[in-house]
């Protein structure tokens, strides 16, 4: 204790030494968060049994939550913007004026807006993005508002900064905590309800008159907790209260049959397996996936023995410690490849189906039945970027036979 009584000192003494501590504070967050941004993208998190780099830090590191996502949030922006990690060993930035600026920045804006952003307050900076970046003023009375990100180890999951990502001014809206306790075993909830959600807890409590006349809102919201449990847990692990006796066998060797579901999902007690060489297990209980304990590609069967929970991030992190993280890589961004593929090629098929559908109202208004229109404007499908009058007249092709010349329609008809 005597090491941190300083009566002694002179007052010269003392600001020089509390002028030399705050630099070498400053010194020490930036090689804090080069160490947090380098840990974050080599996901060491992972074989020490933790989802992600939030859940570490809050864990092991015991962080707070407030102070684990302001660094890992500045972290990443700095490891996008190297200069950052300069600008606040100097004292240019402090560390919660990186936090707000983070969603912001880009490779155009990034220079200039770090440079106007140096050493101003926090309450400075949220004022500069509200300029920089302005919003309705109504925005935040019809939008809904976010969650806390430090309730939700998701936030702060595998990936850098999106900068490209809109958010709300921090001026306006801020992260807060929506759930807090106010008593032993009391908590208290607080969330914006649209209109429509309005409705319908008014509906629910109407359905609930006779059981709850008084329609306490707590009760209304447990039992809509019980039936949505419910809901999910059936459509996450197939949970019933009369499992059939017997189901057929599926030729894809990734299903998992409903009743290995549920007999895993209660083995495992509804949490990732994952467990690292000092005996962690990984804590995680949302984003869990049913794994194939051998893998399929080497013969892993769906059984109950055969099948285990993993978060996501751990089900991938022991892929890539089976086939290696260049293969699964390249696997994912084919994954995407053929996603990108697949969505590219259902736009054009609405769009062609929608070029179609245009050509049936002037072929009704030439006299054709609703089902010749739409025979005849099917071979449309095929020139979606035609012009109408263009499209009119390949579907008129249809009612000729072939080799027949059909009578062109006056230019400027449709």
């Amino acid at each position: 204790m005597r090491a941190y009584s300083l009566s002694h000192l002179s007052d010269p003494e003392l600001l020089k030494g509390l002028t030399s501590l705050v630099a070498q504070d400053r010194a020490t967050t930036a090689t804090l968060l080069a160490h947090i941004a380098e840990f974050d993208a080599r996901r060491l998190y992972l074989p020490a049994a933790h989802p992600s780099t939030y859940s570490y830090c809050v864990h092991e590191l015991h962080l707070s939550e407030d102070a684990a996502y302001k660094r890992i949030r500045a972290a990443r922006a700095a490891r996008q913007f190297p200069v950052i990690f300069e600008a606040l060993a100097d004292g240019r930035l402090h560390l919660s004026a990186v936090s707000l600026l983070a969603s912001y920045l880009t490779s155009e804006n990034a220079e200039g807006l770090l440079a106007e952003a140096a050493h101003r307050s926090k309450s400075e900076v949220e004022e500069l993005l509200a300029r920089r970046f302005p919003r309705s003023e109504t925005m935040g009375l019809v939008e809904a508002l976010p969650a806390s990100p430090f309730r939700a180890d998701d936030q702060l999951a595998p990936g850098p900064v999106n900068p490209e990502t809109p958010q709300l001014a921090p001026a306006q809206v801020g992260p807060r905590s929506t759930l807090a306790p106010v008593a032993a075993e009391r908590f208290r909830l607080d969330v914006t309800l649209g209109r429509c959600s309005r409705e319908k807890l008014r509906y629910i409590q109407d359905l609930l008159g006779h059981e709850l006349p008084s329609g306490d809102l707590a009760q209304v919201v447990d039992q809509a907790f019980d039936a949505l449990i419910e809901k999910l847990e059936k459509r996450k692990f197939a949970a019933t209260r009369r499992p059939r006796p017997g189901q057929r066998p599926s030729a894809n060797p990734r299903h998992v049959p409903a009743q290995v579901k549920r007999a895993v999902w209660e083995r495992d007690g509804g949490q990732c397996t994952f467990v690292s060489e000092a005996g962690r297990r990984c804590p995680a209980r949302k984003l869990l996936e049913f794994d194939h304990v051998e893998e399929v590609a080497r013969g892993g069967r769906a059984s109950v023995a055969g099948i285990r929970l993993r978060c996501r991030a751990h089900n991938q992190y022991g892929a890539e410690c089976t086939f290696g993280a260049g293969f699964m890589r390249e696997k994912r961004e084919a994954a995407q490849r053929a996603a990108e593929a697949r969505r590219r090629e259902t736009e054009a098929r609405a769009r062609a189906r929608a070029a179609a559908e245009e050509v049936i109202a002037p072929l009704r208004v030439l006299g054709f039945r609703a089902e010749e229109a739409r025979h005849a404007a099917a071979l449309c499908e095929t020139i979606p970027e035609a012009s109408l009058e263009q499209r009119v007249r390949r579907a008129l092709s249809y009612f000729h036979p072939p080799g027949q010349v059909s009578t062109p329609a006056p230019q400027g008809t449709f």
